[in-house]
């Protein structure tokens, strides 16, 4: 295999040793990405990558892959066509893995890819009756939260597209009003695309008034109103610089901005927020609980009296997946180690008012944390842009 996912495997095996498993099967997932560095969707088909605690690792695929899947350095690779049963060349390849307990016995842990679905998970379960079944997070987790350099070089790229973006959509001001919420999310999406971004990493989120207190608001076709804020939640994948495979990392920033004057309450609302996204990302360092940082934002924005109207957790990791561990949410006791990415996103909704979110994402580094996005966190946009 080639650099990082031989490391990675080797890894991978440490960890099942650690959690006392002794196979991990990945199904088309982040995790399988992770590992291997082939990124497909979900299908019928059986596409399985095992992981033995020791010994080679095998990945069962359809014949159709087999070309890509060479390009990959991958050390046993079973391929199978329209005319074979998989599951035989499933039970062959855990046939050959030593997947007894070091006691003897016959029985084994087998970590199962959390996305799997049941058809696969019922066929493996079938083949390995006596074996005990797990989560393969219970590996992999503690290895995909922490991001190396070609990880944290894909999500600088990711968020400096979305900082390009940012000021780009504040620049344009009065040619913002009457736009309708679908037409403007459908410009970020060009305009990703535009500054070298591939395809969005979620929905992008154009929410303008009464609209933007629902937090995940669908773009419609309400026209932005002068004076009205304007909740802009976007991001783009971006493919790493790897010697073989492939991986994508999302952006994911969040502004919300006015043309014109904003009614009498924004402008305090917008500052506590602010003060709350400002205060939590200065809190970031290692040995913190992210269930601290969650704190720390909630604290602020309760002390101004919205408390009520922070209707969700502060932060989310950010890795292959655009949500996933750690969690910056209360009662999280995971300590926060270096490379770890995640965004700090505190919000004030105010039902048929208007909704103020302001999100980074931040890499925490061995003193505190970098910020991977720098646009400026103001409302104010057009000529006023930097006020």
């Amino acid at each position: 295999m080639h650099p990082p996912f031989d490391a990675r495997i080797e890894a991978c095996r440490r960890r099942l040793e650690t959690v006392g498993a002794e196979l991990l099967v990945c199904f088309p997932s982040p995790n399988l990405t992770y590992l291997s560095g082939f990124v497909e969707s979900p299908s019928e088909r059986h596409f399985l990558l095992f992981v033995p605690q020791s010994g080679s690792p095998a990945i069962v695929a359809p014949a159709m892959y087999g070309a890509q899947l060479d390009s990959l350095g991958l050390p046993d690779v079973r391929l199978w066509d329209d005319e074979t049963d998989p599951l035989i060349v499933v039970e062959d390849v855990l046939e050959g893995m030593a997947l007894e307990k070091e006691d003897g016995t016959t029985g084994s842990t087998v970590l199962l890819d959390d996305r799997m679905w049941t058809t696969f998970n019922h066929d493996l379960r079938s083949l390995l009756p006596d074996a005990e079944f797990g989560l393969a997070s219970a590996a992999l987790e503690e290895l995909r939260i922490r991001k190396d350099e070609t990880e944290l070089a894909a999500l600088r790229r990711a968020g400096a597209i979305a900082d390009r973006v940012s000021l780009e959509l504040r620049s344009r001001g009065e040619e913002l009003v009457g736009t309708t919420e679908a037409e403007l999310a459908s410009e970020i999406d060009s305009l990703l695309s535009a500054e070298g971004g591939g395809e969005p990493a979620f929905e992008t989120i154009v929410a303008a008034g009464p609209n933007g207190a629902r937090p995940h608001h669908h773009p419609g076709d309400r026209e932005i109103d002068r004076g009205e804020p304007i909740v802009l939640d976007f991001g783009a994948f971006v493919e790493s610089e790897l010697e073989a495979g492939t991986a994508r990392y999302p952006g994911d920033q969040t502004r919300t901005i006015v043309v014109g004057e904003p009614p009498a309450e924004y402008e305090r609302v917008h500052e506590v927020v602010r003060e709350a996204q400002g205060a939590a990302v200065e809190a970031v360092e290692p040995g913190v609980e992210a269930g601290e940082i969650d704190r720390i934002a909630r604290s602020v924005i309760e002390d101004a009296s919205y408390g009520d109207a922070f209707v969700h957790r502060t932060g989310h990791g950010v890795g292959l997946e655009v949500h996933e561990p750690p969690y910056i949410t209360a009662g999280n006791d995971r300590e926060l180690e270096p490379g770890m990415v995640f965004s700090v996103e505190p919000g004030i909704y105010l039902e048929g008012e208007f909704g103020v979110r302001i999100e980074d994402l931040v890499v925490v580094t061995d003193e505190g944390c970098e910020r991977l996005n720098d646009s400026p966190r103001g409302w104010e946009s057009g000529e006023n842009v930097g006020r």
